[in-house]
Protein backbone atom coordinates (compact mmCIF):
# COMPACT_ATOMS: atom_id res chain seq x y z
CA UNK A 1 0.00 0.00 0.00
CA UNK A 2 2.93 2.30 0.74
CA UNK A 3 4.29 1.57 -2.74
CA UNK A 4 0.87 2.31 -4.26
CA UNK A 5 0.87 5.64 -2.43
CA UNK A 6 4.29 6.52 -3.82
CA UNK A 7 3.25 5.79 -7.40
CA UNK A 8 -0.04 7.68 -7.05
CA UNK A 9 1.91 10.64 -5.65
CA UNK A 10 4.35 10.50 -8.58
CA UNK A 11 1.36 10.44 -10.94
CA UNK A 12 -0.06 13.54 -9.25
CA UNK A 13 3.25 15.38 -9.54
CA UNK A 14 3.55 14.43 -13.21
CA UNK A 15 0.06 15.75 -14.01
CA UNK A 16 0.97 19.04 -12.34
CA UNK A 17 4.23 19.22 -14.33
CA UNK A 18 2.39 19.59 -17.66
CA UNK A 19 -0.28 22.26 -16.98
CA UNK A 20 -0.22 23.26 -20.67
CA UNK A 21 -1.66 19.85 -21.60
CA UNK A 22 -5.44 19.82 -20.85
CA UNK A 23 -6.43 17.38 -18.11
CA UNK A 24 -8.87 15.62 -20.43
CA UNK A 25 -6.04 15.01 -22.90
CA UNK A 26 -3.86 13.51 -20.16
CA UNK A 27 -6.78 11.19 -19.44
CA UNK A 28 -6.71 10.08 -23.11
CA UNK A 29 -3.07 8.98 -22.95
CA UNK A 30 -3.50 7.42 -19.52
CA UNK A 31 -6.56 5.49 -20.75
CA UNK A 32 -4.80 4.18 -23.86
CA UNK A 33 -1.93 2.83 -21.75
CA UNK A 34 -4.25 1.25 -19.17
CA UNK A 35 -6.57 -0.22 -21.81
CA UNK A 36 -3.77 -1.94 -23.73
CA UNK A 37 -1.94 -3.18 -20.64
CA UNK A 38 -5.08 -4.54 -18.93
CA UNK A 39 -6.29 -6.20 -22.15
CA UNK A 40 -2.98 -7.99 -22.73
CA UNK A 41 -2.78 -9.28 -19.15
CA UNK A 42 -6.41 -10.48 -19.17
CA UNK A 43 -5.90 -12.25 -22.49
CA UNK A 44 -2.76 -13.91 -21.17
CA UNK A 45 -4.70 -15.10 -18.10
CA UNK A 46 -7.56 -16.23 -20.39
CA UNK A 47 -10.12 -14.09 -18.56
CA UNK A 48 -13.18 -12.70 -20.38
CA UNK A 49 -12.23 -9.02 -20.76
CA UNK A 50 -15.86 -7.84 -20.87
CA UNK A 51 -16.77 -9.51 -17.58
CA UNK A 52 -20.15 -10.73 -16.36
CA UNK A 53 -22.11 -7.79 -14.93
CA UNK A 54 -21.74 -5.35 -17.82
CA UNK A 55 -24.31 -2.86 -16.47
CA UNK A 56 -22.41 -2.19 -13.26
CA UNK A 57 -19.04 -2.36 -15.00
CA UNK A 58 -20.16 0.44 -17.34
CA UNK A 59 -21.50 2.44 -14.39
CA UNK A 60 -18.14 1.99 -12.66
CA UNK A 61 -16.41 3.32 -15.77
CA UNK A 62 -18.68 6.38 -15.98
CA UNK A 63 -18.51 7.47 -12.33
CA UNK A 64 -14.79 6.68 -12.16
CA UNK A 65 -14.15 8.79 -15.25
CA UNK A 66 -15.96 11.81 -13.83
CA UNK A 67 -14.06 11.45 -10.57
CA UNK A 68 -10.67 11.16 -12.26
CA UNK A 69 -11.21 13.98 -14.77
CA UNK A 70 -12.33 16.43 -12.08
CA UNK A 71 -9.40 15.39 -9.85
CA UNK A 72 -6.87 16.01 -12.63
CA UNK A 73 -8.33 19.49 -13.19
CA UNK A 74 -7.95 20.34 -9.50
CA UNK A 75 -4.37 19.03 -9.56
CA UNK A 76 -3.53 21.45 -12.33
CA UNK A 77 -5.19 24.49 -10.75
CA UNK A 78 -4.63 24.41 -6.97
CA UNK A 79 -1.71 23.36 -4.73
CA UNK A 80 -0.91 19.65 -4.80
CA UNK A 81 -1.53 18.94 -1.10
CA UNK A 82 -4.84 20.87 -1.12
CA UNK A 83 -6.12 18.93 -4.15
CA UNK A 84 -5.17 15.61 -2.54
CA UNK A 85 -6.70 16.58 0.82
CA UNK A 86 -10.06 17.56 -0.72
CA UNK A 87 -10.09 14.32 -2.71
CA UNK A 88 -9.68 12.46 0.58
CA UNK A 89 -13.30 13.31 1.34
CA UNK A 90 -14.16 10.32 -0.87
CA UNK A 91 -14.39 7.85 2.07
CA UNK A 92 -17.22 9.97 3.49
CA UNK A 93 -19.19 9.64 0.27
CA UNK A 94 -18.21 5.97 0.03
CA UNK A 95 -19.83 5.43 3.41
CA UNK A 96 -22.95 7.47 2.62
CA UNK A 97 -23.54 5.84 -0.76
CA UNK A 98 -22.93 2.45 0.87
CA UNK A 99 -26.13 2.96 2.86
CA UNK A 100 -28.17 3.03 -0.36
CA UNK A 101 -26.20 0.81 -2.71
CA UNK A 102 -24.92 -1.85 -0.31
CA UNK A 103 -27.43 -1.50 2.56
CA UNK A 104 -24.65 -0.74 5.04
CA UNK A 105 -25.38 0.98 8.34
CA UNK A 106 -24.04 4.36 9.48
CA UNK A 107 -23.87 5.30 13.16
CA UNK A 108 -25.14 8.79 14.11
CA UNK A 109 -21.70 9.75 15.52
CA UNK A 110 -20.23 9.32 12.03
CA UNK A 111 -22.12 12.37 10.80
CA UNK A 112 -20.19 14.44 13.36
CA UNK A 113 -16.95 13.06 11.95
CA UNK A 114 -18.13 13.85 8.41
CA UNK A 115 -18.80 17.43 9.54
CA UNK A 116 -15.27 17.71 10.98
CA UNK A 117 -13.78 16.71 7.61
CA UNK A 118 -16.01 19.10 5.65
CA UNK A 119 -15.07 21.83 8.12
CA UNK A 120 -11.42 21.16 7.27
CA UNK A 121 -12.11 21.70 3.57
CA UNK A 122 -13.92 24.96 4.36
CA UNK A 123 -10.91 26.11 6.38
CA UNK A 124 -8.57 25.34 3.48
CA UNK A 125 -10.85 27.08 0.99
CA UNK A 126 -11.35 30.08 3.26
CA UNK A 127 -7.74 30.83 4.22
CA UNK A 128 -5.81 29.77 1.10
CA UNK A 129 -6.39 32.28 -1.70
CA UNK A 130 -5.09 29.72 -4.20
CA UNK A 131 -8.15 27.52 -3.54
CA UNK A 132 -11.28 29.38 -4.65
CA UNK A 133 -14.83 28.09 -4.29
CA UNK A 134 -14.98 26.87 -7.90
CA UNK A 135 -11.97 24.57 -7.63
CA UNK A 136 -12.95 23.45 -4.13
CA UNK A 137 -16.33 22.43 -5.59
CA UNK A 138 -14.68 20.55 -8.47
CA UNK A 139 -12.52 18.75 -5.90
CA UNK A 140 -15.62 17.77 -3.89
CA UNK A 141 -17.30 16.52 -7.08
CA UNK A 142 -14.21 14.35 -7.65
CA UNK A 143 -14.58 12.93 -4.14
CA UNK A 144 -18.31 12.29 -4.64
CA UNK A 145 -17.84 10.29 -7.82
CA UNK A 146 -14.83 8.46 -6.39
CA UNK A 147 -17.06 7.41 -3.51
CA UNK A 148 -19.61 6.11 -5.99
CA UNK A 149 -16.89 4.25 -7.90
CA UNK A 150 -15.60 2.52 -4.74
CA UNK A 151 -19.13 1.32 -3.93
CA UNK A 152 -19.56 -0.11 -7.42
CA UNK A 153 -16.19 -1.86 -7.11
CA UNK A 154 -17.35 -3.41 -3.83
CA UNK A 155 -20.59 -4.46 -5.53
CA UNK A 156 -18.59 -6.21 -8.25
CA UNK A 157 -15.92 -7.80 -6.08
CA UNK A 158 -17.54 -11.24 -6.02
CA UNK A 159 -18.36 -11.46 -9.73
CA UNK A 160 -15.48 -9.77 -11.57
CA UNK A 161 -11.72 -10.16 -11.92
CA UNK A 162 -9.98 -7.02 -10.54
CA UNK A 163 -8.35 -6.30 -13.90
CA UNK A 164 -11.74 -6.49 -15.65
CA UNK A 165 -12.93 -3.69 -13.36
CA UNK A 166 -9.77 -1.72 -14.16
CA UNK A 167 -10.22 -2.47 -17.89
CA UNK A 168 -13.71 -0.92 -18.00
CA UNK A 169 -12.38 2.35 -16.60
CA UNK A 170 -10.41 3.31 -19.75
CA UNK A 171 -12.86 1.44 -22.00
CA UNK A 172 -15.65 3.84 -20.99
CA UNK A 173 -13.45 6.90 -20.47
CA UNK A 174 -11.51 6.88 -23.73
CA UNK A 175 -14.33 7.59 -26.26
CA UNK A 176 -15.66 10.48 -24.16
CA UNK A 177 -12.19 11.89 -23.49
CA UNK A 178 -11.25 11.71 -27.19
CA UNK A 179 -14.35 13.65 -28.25
CA UNK A 180 -13.92 16.37 -25.63
CA UNK A 181 -10.16 16.74 -26.09
CA UNK A 182 -10.56 17.08 -29.87
CA UNK A 183 -12.02 20.58 -29.34
CA UNK A 184 -8.92 21.83 -27.56
CA UNK A 185 -6.15 19.43 -28.48
CA UNK A 186 -2.60 20.48 -27.60
CA UNK A 187 0.16 18.54 -29.31
CA UNK A 188 2.66 17.18 -26.75
CA UNK A 189 6.27 18.12 -27.52
CA UNK A 190 9.64 16.95 -26.24
CA UNK A 191 9.53 15.77 -22.65
CA UNK A 192 5.72 15.90 -22.62
CA UNK A 193 5.68 12.46 -24.22
CA UNK A 194 7.94 10.98 -21.52
CA UNK A 195 5.83 12.52 -18.74
CA UNK A 196 2.60 11.20 -20.30
CA UNK A 197 4.10 7.71 -20.54
CA UNK A 198 5.31 8.00 -16.95
CA UNK A 199 1.77 8.92 -15.81
CA UNK A 200 0.45 5.76 -17.47
CA UNK A 201 3.12 3.57 -15.89
CA UNK A 202 2.64 5.10 -12.44
CA UNK A 203 -1.15 4.75 -12.57
CA UNK A 204 -1.10 1.12 -13.65
CA UNK A 205 1.63 0.22 -11.15
CA UNK A 206 -0.20 1.98 -8.32
CA UNK A 207 -3.45 0.20 -9.13
CA UNK A 208 -1.61 -3.14 -9.20
CA UNK A 209 -0.07 -2.64 -5.75
CA UNK A 210 -3.40 -1.30 -4.46
CA UNK A 211 -5.22 -4.44 -5.65
CA UNK A 212 -2.57 -6.75 -4.16
CA UNK A 213 -2.79 -4.92 -0.82
CA UNK A 214 -6.59 -5.15 -0.61
CA UNK A 215 -6.55 -8.81 -1.59
CA UNK A 216 -3.98 -9.89 0.98
CA UNK A 217 -4.38 -7.72 4.10
CA UNK A 218 -6.98 -6.40 6.54
CA UNK A 219 -9.04 -3.83 4.63
CA UNK A 220 -9.28 -1.28 7.43
CA UNK A 221 -5.54 -1.33 8.11
CA UNK A 222 -4.70 -1.07 4.43
CA UNK A 223 -7.17 1.78 3.90
CA UNK A 224 -5.63 3.79 6.74
CA UNK A 225 -2.28 3.74 4.93
CA UNK A 226 -3.92 5.62 2.04
CA UNK A 227 -3.70 8.83 4.02
CA UNK A 228 0.08 8.88 4.02
CA UNK A 229 -0.51 10.30 0.53
CA UNK A 230 -1.03 13.72 2.13
CA UNK A 231 2.55 13.52 3.47
CA UNK A 232 3.84 12.66 -0.02
CA UNK A 233 1.84 15.58 -1.46
CA UNK A 234 3.23 18.05 1.07
CA UNK A 235 6.83 16.90 0.47
CA UNK A 236 6.58 16.77 -3.33
CA UNK A 237 4.66 20.03 -3.47
CA UNK A 238 7.37 21.78 -1.46
CA UNK A 239 10.36 20.41 -3.38
CA UNK A 240 8.95 20.39 -6.92
CA UNK A 241 6.59 23.38 -6.91
CA UNK A 242 7.77 25.54 -3.96
CA UNK A 243 4.34 25.18 -2.36
CA UNK A 244 4.09 26.34 1.23
CA UNK A 245 1.09 26.75 3.52
CA UNK A 246 0.04 28.82 6.51
CA UNK A 247 -0.73 27.28 9.90
CA UNK A 248 -4.51 27.43 9.30
CA UNK A 249 -4.21 25.41 6.08
CA UNK A 250 -2.33 22.68 7.95
CA UNK A 251 -5.09 22.76 10.59
CA UNK A 252 -7.68 22.34 7.80
CA UNK A 253 -5.81 19.37 6.38
CA UNK A 254 -5.58 17.90 9.87
CA UNK A 255 -9.34 18.24 10.38
CA UNK A 256 -10.02 16.39 7.12
CA UNK A 257 -7.77 13.50 8.14
CA UNK A 258 -9.03 13.39 11.75
CA UNK A 259 -12.66 13.20 10.59
CA UNK A 260 -11.88 10.39 8.15
CA UNK A 261 -9.75 8.38 10.59
CA UNK A 262 -12.34 8.70 13.38
CA UNK A 263 -15.00 7.50 10.93
CA UNK A 264 -12.86 4.49 10.00
CA UNK A 265 -12.40 3.66 13.70
CA UNK A 266 -16.17 3.64 14.23
CA UNK A 267 -16.62 1.23 11.31
CA UNK A 268 -13.96 -1.09 12.74
CA UNK A 269 -15.69 -1.47 16.10
CA UNK A 270 -19.29 -1.45 14.79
Amino acid sequence: MLLAGVFFALMNVSVKYIPHIPAIEIIVFRSIFSLIFSYLVLKKQKVNVFGNNKKWLIIRGVVGSIGLISFFYTLQNIPLASAVTIQYLSPIFTTLFGVFLLKEKVKPIQFLFFAISFGGVLVIQGVDARVDMFWATIGIISAIFSGLAYNVIRKLKNTEHPLVIIFYFPLVTLPFALIVSAFGWVNPVGWDWAILLFIGVCTQTAQYFLTIAYQNANVSKVASLTYIGIVYALIFGFFFFDETFGVLVYIGMGLVLIGILLNMRVKQVS
